[in-house]
């Protein structure tokens, strides 16, 4: 099994199942960074995505006996990850999940411009979208989810979905343009 920072252990995920504090420490630790840099997409600020990485790794803690050894590891650690940190900004988007469909035309031209950016300035632009935008964009964007798929895990239709996508294409090609017109960097 292999990792963003090299080979997961076996034996460290088997002691993990039986339950060894000192096993589950060095799964943390190796895996900390990674669940951080899925994390800090989520939640906009440090303090959250700790948060968020420290439920997430006792989420895996507890449910680690139903991890299947003959499955990649790092994607089920990142779904767990994802899903805390979805979680936590689901009970902060209740009031922010209502889409005006009507509005959704007009913003569904020149999309090419978000593509042409770097991941970081991805990542800096994100940070100025509302959350359930940025959230859906990571979602589908950066971890390749489907409409439906967010769809089921935020509790909304596939087409807020997609006018949430949209959106925030929209704003962050707005942004861009800003950010190019004033001659600063992204």
């Amino acid at each position: 099994m292999h990792s963003s920072r090299g080979v997961v252990d076996i034996d460290i995920i088997r002691h993990c199942k039986a339950g060894s504090l000192k096993h589950q420490e060095m799964l943390y630790k190796q895996f900390y960074a990674y669940a951080m840099g899925v994390s800090v997409r989520y939640c906009f600020n440090r303090e959250d995505a700790v948060e968020v990485v420290n439920d997430g790794f006792i989420k895996i803690f507890n449910s680690i006996k139903s991890y299947s050894d003959d499955k990649p590891f790092v994607p089920w650690l990142r779904s767990i990850m994802i899903n805390t940190a979805i979680d936590r900004r689901r009970k902060e988007m209740k009031f922010q999940l209502r889409v005006d469909i009507e509005q959704a035309s007009a913003m569904s031209h020149g999309i090419g411009v978000i593509e042409a950016l770097k991941a970081q300035d991805i990542l800096k632009l994100l940070e100025q979208l509302p959350p359930v935008q940025a959230m859906i964009f990571n979602l589908y964007e950066i971890d390749g989810y489907s409409h439906d798929e967010i769809a089921a895990m935020l509790k909304l239709s596939p087409s807020s979905s997609r006018v949430y996508l949209t959106r925030a294409k929209e704003k962050l090609r707005n942004l861009l343009t800003n950010d190019q017109t004033h001659g600063r960097a992204v």
